[in-house]
């Protein structure tokens, strides 16, 4: 399929789980992809080497969203070369799981840090070179947990809850111009981190899922490629639900 070409995306923490699947699936529908990686940099240049063979421009560049002149910079590097931005991503995420009597100030700082101040730096960056195209998609990768709360992640959904309110506000003040601002909320979705759980910890997770089964990233990247596209060209300040029915 070609539902994005000619577009030009930007993805964060692409180097794996979620993010990894995101910007295969966009090269496959003919975008071209910029994408950040951290502390993976083995998996991020791999990642650049195998999506640039299929033809399209792929580049990847190690950058912490979390740190707001490095997000600025990064904007420059990718407009620099690219020319433009139409979509961004904002996935880079962690968790610091605790209960909140256990939860040390930086378990809560680290994750506040890097999941919803990587969303204002990026999105803050892109702002002006969106408004002069009067065009983009803008996608903050948000979570369940923020809709509905989950014992011994008070940081992780207090993070992911913040990033639904600031999609709804940037929905409002980019509308005017055709920028576009949703959000997607995956569920339970297999990845590096799930599969460190015990068979009882995915029972008790499956057993609230109405589908019966975990998702997979390319669930999420489906969702990413309709907000990116012009499909949804009239759809902003939204949260599309991507959890197999664990949230009614």
């Amino acid at each position: 399929m070609s539902l994005l070409k000619g577009k030009i995306a930007l993805i964060t923490g692409a180097s794996r789980g979620i993010g990894n699947s995101i910007a295969r699936e966009f090269v496959k529908n003919g975008a071209d992809v910029a994408f950040t990686y951290l502390s993976s940099v083995e998996k991020g240049e791999a990642l650049e080497k195998e999506l640039a063979a299929d033809g399209v421009k792929v580049k990847g560049y190690r950058s912490d969203a979390s740190d707001f002149d490095a997000a600025q910079k990064l904007i420059q590097d990718v407009l620099a070369d690219f020319g433009r931005i139409d979509v961004l991503i904002n996935n880079a995420g962690i968790t610091r799981d605790n209960l909140l009597m256990r939860m040390d100030e930086q378990q809560w700082d680290d994750v506040l840090r890097i999941n919803l101040k990587s969303v204002f730096n990026l999105t803050k960056a892109i702002t002006r070179p969106m408004l002069k195209e009067r065009s983009g998609s803008i996608i903050n990768i948000t979570s369940v947990v923020g809709l509905m709360g989950n014992a011994g992640q008070a940081n992780y959904a207090a993070s992911k809850s913040g990033i639904l309110g600031f999609t709804k506000s940037v929905a409002k003040e980019l509308g005017s111009r055709n920028v576009r601002c949703n959000a997607i909320a995956p569920g339970f979705i297999e990845t590096e981190m799930t599969d460190e759980l015990d068979e009882e910890q995915l029972k008790a997770w499956l057993s609230g899922i109405p589908l019966k089964r975990a998702g997979k990233g390319q669930d999420i990247a489906n969702a990413c490629i309709f907000l990116a596209s012009d499909m949804s060209s009239y759809i902003t300040g939204q949260t599309l639900t991507v959890d197999g029915g664990m949230v009614m």
